[in-house]
């Protein structure tokens, strides 16, 4: 394993994401990029500054996650991202959270079953379209990249009957976009900012509902 690399998550100890973290991140982002090459996890255009853009970007909403937490699940996990880079960390730190990964997609599905075994975590793969899902239940709802926001606030508020915080990663135009959700759905959240896009935010929402 290329020492330089490992040098470039350093950024995440400001995360208290320790250091023996960083080669299985490593192998998990080979792994993704190696699989790349026969199925579309990552755009191609991101796989030269892909510890930056998918890895760290993942890896740095872990201290926002309540530690009391039982389950999290990825609504739209695609590549794993975020919900096998949050298994990884969790795992290092001795976490007992239970990941469920929701992706539709038989191929994307095969793949995080590997990583799931490849890295002995705690998390099961649904290859289920969530759209069709009813009665869900989950600590924390994560999402990366997945829908627009007024689409992912339908979605929980019919599909959930439980949960207690909902992490989204935004783009460029996310604080417009949550000023826009707040015409139609009352909800309480925060706003963290981006540690590999100054342009971007990550928003967690509580007590979300319909006005």
């Amino acid at each position: 394993m290329i020492e330089s690399n490992l040098k470039k998550y350093s950024e995440l100890e400001t995360l208290n994401v320790s250091r023996e973290t960083f080669p299985a991140l490593e192998e998990f982002r080979s792994l993704l990029l190696s699989e790349n090459k026969k199925i579309n996890l990552i755009s191609k255009s991101t796989e030269k500054d892909s510890i930056k853009r998918h890895i760290i970007d993942s890896a740095q909403i872990i201290d926002i996650i309540d530690e009391n937490t039982r389950t999290c699940v990825d609504i739209g996990s695609g590549s794993g991202l975020p919900g096998v880079v949050l298994a990884i960390i969790l795992k290092k730190k001795g976490s007992k959270i239970r990941f469920e990964l929701y992706e539709k997609s038989i191929r994307k599905s095969n793949f995080l079953k590997k990583m799931i075994r490849h890295f002995e975590l705690n998390a099961e793969v649904k290859q289920k379209n969530i759209f069709e899902e009813r009665e869900l239940e989950a600590d924390i709802i994560v999402a990366r990249a997945f829908k627009p926001l007024q689409t992912i606030l339908e979605l929980i508020n019919k599909n959930f009957s439980h949960y207690n915080s909902l992490i989204l990663f935004l783009g460029k135009s996310g604080r417009d976009n949550i000023n826009e959700c707040l015409k139609s759905w009352k909800f309480d959240y925060e706003i963290v900012k981006s540690l590999t896009d100054v342009n971007s935010v990550i928003v967690k929402i509580n007590n979300l509902r319909k006005t």
